[in-house]
This record gives structure tokens, C-alpha cells and sequence, in this order.
């Protein structure tokens, strides 16, 4: 059985600051049970109650081109339609942009990780730094947007 951890709905996000959505990639693409969750949020559109607020994503997909950067990138349209303030891990935060020497995941729109088609790869030492980076460069943009 899965953990059971605690799920936001819609009606709750206009409490917080900012959002990072963790997004498993399917085919390229975000999976649908986010497309869901993003498309049951048009009541905060009309209501505009998430403009300005942070977002941002991470992601973990089996095999490159397993939709690392087509998962981020396709977040951002939901972001943009919102008026949110997408925070990127940006190639300027990363450090391993340009090593190709060992399988690593993210992408300049977030910090990622390869799964494996089995889901039994865990981030490396160079993922995790990475995933370190961005969350807190998320949480100071999201700091300095809230205040």
C-alpha cells in the first residue's frame, strides 16, 4: 500500500504561498491525474486567487526521453493561465548541467530524476544536490513574493 500522505484539493491552495508539484512524466507528458487536478481548478481562475503566487515542479520519469522537460514545460501553461510566478531550477542553479558521464535527471524547469521502468532507481549524487538547489531557490522566490 502507498503512504498516506496528505493531498491538497483545489479549495485549499489559495492558503499557500507557493507550490511545487512533484509530476511523474507518462509518454512525454504530464499524467492525467494532474491535468485532472489542474483542469478542477477553475473556480481560482475566475476568482484569480492564485495570482502571484510561486510554482513550481520536479520530476521522475523511467528513461530519458520519458518527458522531463515536456512534463515541466507543459505545467507552465497552467501557470501562466493562473498568473502564477513560475520558479525554474534555471541552468544557472545547476551544477551538473553539462555532465554526461553518469545518468542524470532535471532539466532547467526543475530537478528530476531517472526511475528506471521499474521505479527502482533512487536519485543519484548528483540529483539530489540539484533537488537541494531548487527547493531552495523556490522557497526564497516564493519568501520574497508573499512578503
Amino acid at each position: 500500500p502507498k503512504p498516506d500522505y496528505p493531498i491538497i484539493t483545489p479549495e485549499e491552495m489559495e492558503k499557500f504561498d507557493g507550490f511545487m508539484f512533484g509530476i511523474s512524466g507518462r509518454f512525454g507528458i504530464m499524467p492525467a491525474q494532474l491535468k485532472t487536478f489542474m483542469d478542477s481548478t477553475g473556480g481560482l481562475w475566475k476568482s484569480g486567487a492564485l495570482v502571484g503566487k510561486a510554482a513550481g515542479v520536479f520530476t521522475s520519469v523511467g528513461s530519458q526521453g520519458g518527458g522531463q522537460e515536456t512534463g515541466g514545460l507543459a505545467t507552465v501553461t497552467f501557470f501562466a493561465h493562473h498568473g502564477m510566478v513560475f520558479v525554474p531550477l534555471g541552468g544557472s542553479l545547476s551544477s551538473k548541467r553539462m555532465r554526461v558521464r553518469e545518468p542524470n535527471g532535471g532539466t532547467a524547469y526543475g530537478c528530476g530524476t531517472f526511475a528506471g521502468s521499474d521505479g527502482s532507481r533512487t536519485p543519484n549524487i548528483l540529483e539530489k544536490p540539484e533537488a537541494v538547489n531548487h527547493g531552495k531557490h523556490f522557497a526564497n522566490v516564493t519568501e520574497k513574493l508573499a512578503t
